[in-house]
């Protein structure tokens, strides 16, 4: 029996030797405090949803993170920035992201795949891609990055999501060619890719110019129209004030003024002759007010 109980607590002898009733079970090793304070943020930011708080315990986490392990600290490293990330997403702080970040890893070559692809995807998705082209660029650069199994798809994900929509096509053909990432297979679909987008944007913009000259064209005519219209009515207006009853009737009044004088002269050598005149303008004038033209109506 003994020799039994000796034989089966042999394997126990390297932890200090049979384990008693009385001595508790040792368990692994404590989490770290920066880990303690990793796992106080997700749960304020996914249960109480209280994102400031969430990312106030992510930067108190930064802190005493050189004092951790490297392996360690690396993975906790990474996902207090994932966590923070989300944090400034949810309060709408978004274009803080990329600075927040740089602030903990200081340079663009040292950031994680899974952060820089995060951030990628942030910036794209509100339609600021600019904001992350060069901090991609110089990672993408980066001798070390490009021994990492997760560079090509950030390589692919750099050209779809970054430089295609910012028209950078050299920059893309080069990263193409230059880029040990892209297969054979994939580097020909990435230059088609490029061949087509490229091809869009210039039809896009000989659309918007051609848009542009007609709403131009449409402009001018609208314009010689509205002209147009402005003088009948000002020659409507002109007409209807030069053949009013009024006037014909001073007009008249004038006419039987002249007639009336001439008549007190009957002897003049020249009121003959003046009468017939008179008399011919007279005919002329009555014709043209009283002709169908003059009677039209007007229309404002």
């Amino acid at each position: 029996m003994r020799s039994d109980l000796a034989t089966s607590a042999a394997p126990l002898r390297g932890l200090g030797g049979p384990l008693r009733s009385s001595e508790p079970v040792r368990a692994g090793p404590a989490p770290s405090a920066a880990a303690l304070l990793l796992e106080e943020a997700a749960d304020l930011l996914v249960v109480h949803l209280d994102f400031r708080a969430a990312l106030r315990t992510c930067e108190r986490a930064w802190q005493g993170l050189d004092e951790e392990p490297a392996g360690a600290c690396l993975e906790v490293k990474c996902s207090l920035c994932v966590v923070g990330i989300q944090a400034l997403a949810e309060m709408d702080r978004w274009r803080e992201v990329l600075s927040w970040v740089l602030q903990c890893y200081q340079v663009p070559e040292k950031l994680p795949p899974k952060v820089l692809e995060l951030c990628v995807l942030l910036y794209s998705k509100m339609r600021e891609p600019g904001a992350v082209l060069d901090t991609v660029c110089v990672w993408l650069q980066d001798a070390d990055n490009q021994g990492l199994p997760e560079y090509r798809a950030l390589a692919e994900l750099h050209l779809q999501r970054v430089l295609l929509p910012l028209g950078c096509w050299s920059e893309a053909e080069e990263l193409v060619a230059g880029s040990a990432a892209f297969s054979e297979e994939r580097r020909l679909d990435a230059l088609q890719a490029i061949s087509t987008a490229r091809q869009q944007q210039r039809h896009g913009q000989s659309g918007s110019e051609g848009t542009q000259k007609l709403n131009q064209e449409g402009s001018s005519s609208h314009k010689f129209l509205s002209l147009l219209t402005l003088l009948r009515q000002l020659w409507d207006s002109a007409v209807r004030h030069f053949f009013s009853l009024p006037f014909r009737r001073s007009l008249l009044a004038a006419l039987l003024l002249c007639l009336l004088v001439v008549r007190f002269d009957p002897a003049s050598p020249t009121s003959l002759p003046f009468l017939y005149k008179l008399a011919q303008i007279f005919h002329r004038i009555r014709k043209a007010v009283t002709s169908p033209l003059c009677r039209l109506p007007v229309h404002d």
